[in-house]
């Protein structure tokens, strides 16, 4: 995955599971369609997104056109 922090046993990223429910997928949804996951590995993609965000800072750039 090149580099890509992945889900432990799968070859699915953290950055697809997360689209996935950025698209609408539901949990259920997850679950049923990549039958190699379960609610804990679901879980640890929260946390781990979580934690890289933890420390994360956002600043508003006024847009002057």
């Amino acid at each position: 995955m090149v580099g890509k922090p992945i889900v432990r046993g799968t070859r699915l990223s953290v950055d697809f599971i997360l689209n996935l429910f950025a698209q609408g997928w539901t949990e259920q949804q997850i679950l049923d369609n990549y039958p190699t996951l379960n609610h804990e590995s679901l879980r640890a993609v929260f946390s781990f997104a979580a934690e890289c965000t933890r420390d994360e800072k956002l600043f508003s750039i006024p847009f002057n056109s």
